[in-house]
This record gives structure tokens, C-alpha cells and sequence, in this order.
């Protein structure tokens, strides 16, 4: 990062997309804010070894950094791209760091894969050390990551304000992810359903609990036999403390992870 230190100055608003690659609308959709809001844009990419659990999951993760490249340029060819390597980052000790995230990372991801997130946030941490941002971009698919680091900020008094982004969907409003590219197209399109059942699960909490709605979600993927529910959630927004019973000045979200012929995928929504 030689380079940024030599064209920033004491009053440069750097803005930080970290990613893993394999990069898409979505992925474009938060480059092209950090341009508009930031005098420089960085973008990383790298594949953590330290926040998948699963090994096959990371050996098949995509990556194609000359396809990243030139998706960044056509944003804006001023984006500074950072690909370091694992040793680059870790030093010969792929080890995460032991975090302490309030419980946060107790929830929904973290209860699935364990390790998760000490993973995620010991390759935050360091990307901030090194980037020094003003501002980091994160998208909403993603809600429990960012506050997850939200929290990793506020513990390590970190300068840097993190800017959640909506989600950028498919045709079919499947929330578009890198592991997408993974699945068959049929299975692609196909995966719209996750939406629509989230959408109905909003209808259905209007009016009646969490439990009838977790129920009514269990059924829905039941009659779909492509589709295996890991878990559905509905969970306080800032806490993400599962709702027993509904309380009307509480802002709830609904999660979800499904399995597609082995590719995980994760989707979220407000449900106020």
C-alpha cells in the first residue's frame, strides 16, 4: 500500500470495499458509492482462509482476479485494487485472533460455523490497519458481518464509519453473491424462491407471532425438495436476539441460509 500513502494527504476521505473476489453488481454497486462519497477508493481482494469452516467451501470458492480487475476499472480506473496473499496477511500463522463480539457472534452464522467470525473479524481488523479508511462499505446481504464489525470497531475505538448498502438482486430477486456462480442455471433460477418466501414471511409476521411464522417458512421449504433450510430467524435488528414475542417499538429482521446442492446461500429482510 505503498502507493496510497504517496497520493494521500491529512485531509483525503479514503473509502474501503473489502471483498473476496468473484465480483459482481452487487460488489460494483458499493465501489461506485465509495467513489462518489470518498476522494480515494480502495478495494481488496482476498479469499480468508480464517472464516471458512468448511474446507471443501473454500477450495471451490471462485476466483478470477483479471475478470475483479477489470470489473473495478470499468467503475473507475482511479480505484486503488489491494490482492495481497495469505502470507501477506498472515505471516506464516493462518490463525484467527480470539474476539469477543458481545454475543453477537453467537447468532444465526456464528451458531452454524463455528469460528466464522473470529475469522472475519481478524481479516477486518487488519484490512482497516493497513487501508486506514474513512469509510467502509459493506452490503446489507451480509447484516450480521457488519454488525459483527461494527462492534469490532467500537471495542478497538478503530476511525472508520461503516456504510451498510442495500442488497443488489437478480432478476429473480435472488440476492446476488459470488457463490451464485457456483450453482446450475437452473438452480439459479429456481433460488428466486428464497426471496418469495422471505417476502411471505414479512406478510405473515404482520399479523401473526414469530413462532407461526418460523413454521409457516419450515413448510414452504418442505415442498421443495431442491432446497434444504439450514435455519430461518427473526431477530431484534441491533442485538440479533431471537424474537419470542413480538414488541411493537423493536425493529426485526428475518434470516435465512438454504443449501442448494451444497452451495450456501444467505438472504435477508427488514420485516418492519
Amino acid at each position: 500500500m505503498d502507493y496510497l500513502t504517496s497520493i494521500k494527504t491529512a485531509n483525503s476521505s479514503i473509502g474501503f470495499v473489502p471483498t473476496m473476489g468473484a465480483l459482481h453488481k452487487g460488489h460494483q454497486s458499493l465501489m461506485l458509492q465509495s467513489v462518489n462519497e470518498n476522494d480515494i477508493t480502495v478495494v481488496s481482494i482476498f479469499v480468508n482462509p480464517t472464516q471458512f469452516n468448511n474446507p471443501e467451501d473454500l477450495e471451490k470458492y471462485p476466483r478470477n482476479l483479471d475478470a475483479d480487475i477489470s470489473k473495478i476499472k470499468d467503475i473507475s480506473p482511479g480505484i486503488i485494487v489491494f490482492a495481497p496473499t495469505v502470507d501477506d496477511m498472515y505471516e506464516g500463522k493462518t490463525l484467527s485472533q480470539a474476539f469477543d463480539f458481545d454475543g453477537l457472534e453467537n447468532k444465526m452464522e456464528g451458531k452454524f460455523r463455528p469460528g466464522h467470525f473470529d475469522g472475519v473479524g481478524t481479516i477486518v481488523k487488519k484490512l482497516f490497519e493497513i487501508v486506514q479508511p474513512t469509510r467502509a462499505y459493506f452490503g446489507e446481504k451480509d447484516f450480521q458481518q457488519v454488525q459483527i464489525v461494527k462492534k469490532m470497531v467500537e471495542k478497538n475505538q478503530l476511525k472508520v464509519a461503516i456504510v451498510l448498502c442495500p442488497i443488489y438482486r437478480e432478476i429473480n430477486n435472488l440476492a446476488m453473491s459470488s457463490r451464485n456462480e457456483r450453482l446450475t442455471l437452473h438452480e439459479r433460477e429456481e433460488a428466486g424462491i428464497i426471496y418469495k418466501i422471505l417476502n411471505g414471511a414479512k406478510a405473515k409476521f404482520s399479523k401473526n407471532s414469530a413462532e407461526k411464522t418460523n413454521q409457516w417458512v419450515k413448510n414452504e421449504f418442505e415442498k421443495n425438495k431442491t432446497f434444504t433450510l439450514e435455519y430461518f430467524e427473526i431477530a431484534d435488528e441491533t442485538t440479533l436476539t431471537t424474537c419470542k414475542r413480538k414488541n411493537k417499538n423493536t425493529k426485526y429482521r428475518a434470516f435465512i441460509a438454504v443449501f442448494v446442492n451444497n452451495v450456501r446461500l444467505i438472504d435477508t429482510i427488514s420485516l418492519n
